[in-house]
């Protein structure tokens, strides 16, 4: 868990297998306006694990964090996600939770049955691996190569992680009991359509270059899920951006964010 930042609150929601660390190349950036709180999600490395008898869901994740905000007295928020933690972004406004939602790459919805069956393959054979490479973490993370194969389709630029960050994120898979039994159902419940309104701005960021769910098959039904919700495409990021443009994502989630701020501002005055 991470918190820190003056002014309105603002929840960052990591993807799944990850942790609040994820988000550390943006925290400067964000925390100049927002009072940014960035948990690691239920049943993640060092995170609470979900209460007794609550099965992994989207749902029970996202029960969790409704509970952490009503412990801090808050209503109401900005939330950003990526992947899973976009889906529980688009969830929390569901039910109210959202002053505005940016989500990048969001998963919860999908074209094609098959291509979701392979994706959750996909998932479980990279985690099962992480896993076992996990012993020898920090060695893996020093070698260009091995960073090339391990992220490449997370991130455009391996490179430009520190190496004692993606060690730790190899440790954290091994740590993070939640994440098989949460992978098996994904699919049971996809992203249902959510109301439009524009009280609450929804903006969804496809990088041009994600290669774990393409805009094609992913995004283009998720958007159809989000009336009213504004699309951007960003060039030149993965499917896990803030590494590769620190600098363009912390802009992308401000401009959602700053004229609500003003708004509110205005009024007070």
């Amino acid at each position: 868990m991470h918190e820190g930042g003056d002014g309105s609150p603002l929840l960052l929601l990591h993807g799944v297998g990850g942790t609040w660390r994820a988000w550390l190349p943006i925290l400067p950036g964000l925390e100049r306006l927002h009072h940014v709180i960035a948990p690691t999600l239920s049943g993640h490395d060092g995170a609470l694990p979900l209460p007794p008898g609550a099965a992994p869901s989207i749902a029970a994740i996202a029960d969790a964090l409704e509970a952490d905000l009503d412990r801090r007295g808050i209503d109401r928020l900005h939330v950003v996600g990526n992947s899973l933690g976009g889906w529980l972004a688009l969830e929390l406004a569901r039910r109210g939770r959202a002053r505005s939602v940016v989500a990048f790459s969001p998963a919860g919805a999908w074209s094609s049955e098959v291509r979701m069956t392979a994706l959750i393959a996909s998932m479980r054979a990279s985690f099962l691996l992480g896993g076992r490479l996990a012993p020898r973490a920090d060695a893996i993370a020093r070698s260009p190569r091995w960073r090339r194969m391990l992220l490449g389709s997370q991130v455009e630029y391996p490179d430009r992680l520190e190496p004692a960050e993606i060690a730790e994120e190899l440790r954290s898979i091994t740590r993070s009991p939640i994440v098989r039994p949460l992978i098996r159902v994904l699919r049971r419940h996809p992203l249902l359509p959510l109301p439009a309104d524009t009280d609450r701005p929804v903006r969804i960021v496809w990088p041009d270059r994600d290669r774990v769910i393409p805009f094609e098959h992913y995004g283009r039904p998720m958007m159809a899920r989000l009336p009213g919700a504004e699309l951007v495409r960003m060039s030149g990021v993965g499917h896990v951006p803030m590494t590769d443009d620190p600098v363009g994502v912390t802009v992308t989630i401000l401009e959602v964010t700053r004229p609500l701020e003003h708004a509110v501002d205005e009024r007070r005055g």
